[in-house]
């Protein structure tokens, strides 16, 4: 882990999908290296931060985790304003949070950059004896939207950290060649 003092990046990453589904744990276990067993449905929304290397550049990564309820609804705009990430999150042992995963996708490109790194999340992995969501089915899914994928697991922390920072570094290489082909043009220019 990174220091929060100095950094050449900040990306804000927003946790989307139903309630219930593990996003504040996956957060906290992120950015904390902890786990509610008690964790409680988010009011309104959280933000915690994190700073990473990628290629010798520190990135801070401000993750915000919001609540997965129809009746925060009203705050989407301004949740999804200035994201450049997105961990799309649902429980392999309840379908309807996967059933959900289209809305959601949908709510996140109306309001989100067009070109905002996406990763579906399949959480609750040390479940997988009770799993209702084939793990196929969803990395087919996630390939014909061109997500990202993986499967994790917020109480055993497995994939969480490997989640994040493949969305980071992701981030990191879209903005950096955004930059460097603005240079390029710009060069050419005169």
């Amino acid at each position: 882990m990174g220091t929060d003092l100095a950094y050449n990046f900040v990306f804000k990453v927003v946790l989307i999908g139903e309630s219930g589904v593990g996003k504040s744990n996956l957060l906290s276990r992120f950015t904390k290296n902890e786990f509610n067993h008690d964790s409680r449905t988010t009011i309104g929304v959280e933000f915690s931060t994190r700073s990473i290397q990628v290629d010798n550049i520190t990135i801070k990564a401000q993750i915000w985790d919001t609540a997965g309820l129809e009746r925060y609804r009203a705050i989407t705009s301004a949740y999804y304003r200035g994201a450049v990430g997105a961990l799309l999150v649902y429980d392999i042992t309840k379908h309807l949070t996967y059933e959900n995963v289209e809305r959601w996708l949908k709510e996140l490109y109306d309001h989100a950059d067009p070109h905002i790194v996406v990763m579906l999340v399949g959480n609750k992995s040390d479940l997988g004896n009770v799993r209702t969501v084939p793990t196929e089915e969803a990395k087919d899914f996630a390939e014909a939207k061109g997500l990202l994928f993986m499967e994790t697991s917020a109480l055993e922390s497995t994939n969480v950290e490997s989640a994040f920072l493949e969305v980071l570094t992701e981030v990191f290489r879209v903005v950096n060649h955004t930059f460097i082909t603005h240079q390029y043009i710009h060069s050419r220019c005169f």
